[in-house]
């Protein structure tokens, strides 16, 4: 019986191309869980997340969850729904969420960054008009809110209700999830 792989790093594919073969790449991939798929400015990228960014993407998502239902705020969690403007762009968090209603486009994209994109994926959620987004890379995590349509760095959320998490206490409780995921997410309860 041959060995399990385990991906531990992500594995990026970029290609230029049209947003019709974008289309016909991302029917390809109907089906295939774990893969992500982006198209932006004529350019298509496959996304296998790796197990550390696949962690992360989890604990962040787990603890954005916590705040959101302890302190009584009304949330739709979406994942890493298909968020896509027709012809121009597709993107897909790694976890996203509708604040206050529901929305056809959420009001929050969350991006764990391993191998790069970075602070460049901006233009993406820019286009499709995401008022926020969050960015967790190398043990930072950095805030842009969309405001007069470009994306500024905050300190904290200006989304109503997250504002009152405090940044530094996720980034800890993250940080802590490396090790005991558990006792991170305990620590995190005691201290919202």
């Amino acid at each position: 019986m041959p060995p399990l792989l385990n991906k531990t790093t992500d594995q990026r594919i970029i290609h230029q191309g049209t947003w019709e073969q974008f289309k016909f790449i991302q029917k390809g991939f109907e089906g295939s869980p774990g893969v992500r798929l982006f198209y932006y400015d004529g350019t298509i990228e496959i996304l296998m997340p790796g197990r550390e960014h696949e962690i992360f993407a989890s604990i962040i998502g787990y603890l954005v969850t916590t705040f959101l239902a302890e302190k009584g705020i009304f949330f739709q969690p979406t994942r890493s729904m298909t968020q896509e403007k027709e012809g121009v762009v597709s993107a897909q968090a790694d976890e996203s969420y509708c604040i206050g209603s529901v929305k056809s486009l959420p009001d929050l994209s969350i991006e764990v960054v391993f191998t790069s994109g970075g602070t460049s994926k901006l233009e993406r959620y820019k286009a499709l008009g995401v008022p926020e987004v969050w960015f967790w890379e190398d043990g930072l995590l950095k805030h842009y809110h969309l405001r007069d349509g470009s994306y500024e760095p905050i300190e904290r959320s200006q989304l109503p209700g997250l504002s009152e998490l405090d940044p530094d206490l996720l980034r800890r409780c993250i940080l802590m999830a490396e090790t005991d995921a558990g006792e991170a997410i305990r620590a995190f309860r005691r201290e919202i």
